[in-house]
């Protein structure tokens, strides 16, 4: 685990928000929330995705779905996520044809990328006109490409004893993990997961989008500072990992 791959570029958004391009050359979006979301570069924003193969929304919080409907109408990609999510997204317009609604545990390919839905501890409501609706719950992925190389995006979450059997199933090579605090974990919780996902290359997210969020990359750096081998990426939102 923890090897950087020929062909894999991996670009980040702000928050919980990356563009990943395949070695086939699919491009895959997780959590599209750009226009409103403060870190992402403003190149990116109104319109500015407009090519993608695939859509992965973890859960159904705004700052995870906020421009799903837009960029899916407008790219014609594939949409993944959970039952109720999708069904939602459906009721906004985006096409059934190009929906794939799944579960937790479950795998589906899509045009050669292989997504498997895993846990997450988080809530899933979606504000809709005021309200909040059941949005099914809130998951994580693992992205596995053409070559083989897999990618965790543990979605918003906190620590859980089972991201073991999530580092020993997939054996993920880059990790993607919250460290903000408040709304998921902080660096202390992190530092725990990547122990028991026994990752080897991390990317922290969501953080330092809003005052609220308060962890940091340095402080995720000195808590696993033991830990042989392990490579964390600090990016800046727009930088890309490649």
């Amino acid at each position: 685990m923890g090897r950087l791959n020929a062909g894999v570029k991996l670009t980040w958004l702000g928050h919980a928000t990356f563009l990943i391009e395949s070695p086939g050359g699919k491009r895959i979006l997780v959590d599209p929330w750009v226009d409103g979301n403060p870190a992402c570069p403003d190149t990116y924003k109104n319109g500015g995705i407009d090519s993608l193969d695939v859509m992965l929304c973890t859960h159904g919080h705004f700052d995870h779905i906020g421009d799903a409907v837009p960029i899916a109408k407008q790219t014609g990609c594939t949409v993944v996520g959970i039952f109720e999510l999708i069904n939602w997204l459906q009721s906004k317009g985006v096409p059934q044809d190009n929906c794939i609604p799944m579960n937790k545990g479950g795998t589906v390919d899509v045009g050669g990328i292989k997504v498997t839905m895993t846990h997450a501890v988080h809530s899933c409501g979606i504000l809709d006109d005021g309200k909040i609706i059941y949005g099914g719950e809130a998951a994580g992925y693992v992205i596995e490409l053409e070559n083989g190389y897999r990618i965790y995006h543990a979605g918003d979450t906190a620590v859980f004893s089972d991201m073991a059997l999530i580092g020993e199933l997939y054996q993920p090579d880059l990790c993607l993990l919250p460290i903000g605090d408040h709304f998921t974990m902080s660096p202390k919780e992190a530092n725990k997961a990547i122990r028991l996902l026994n990752a080897k290359a991390v990317v922290p997210m969501h953080f330092g989008t809003f005052p609220l969020l308060t962890g940091t990359p340095d402080a995720l750096a000195e808590l696993t500072k033991d830990i042989d081998g392990l490579q964390i990426f600090a990016l800046q939102p727009g930088e890309t990992l490649e």
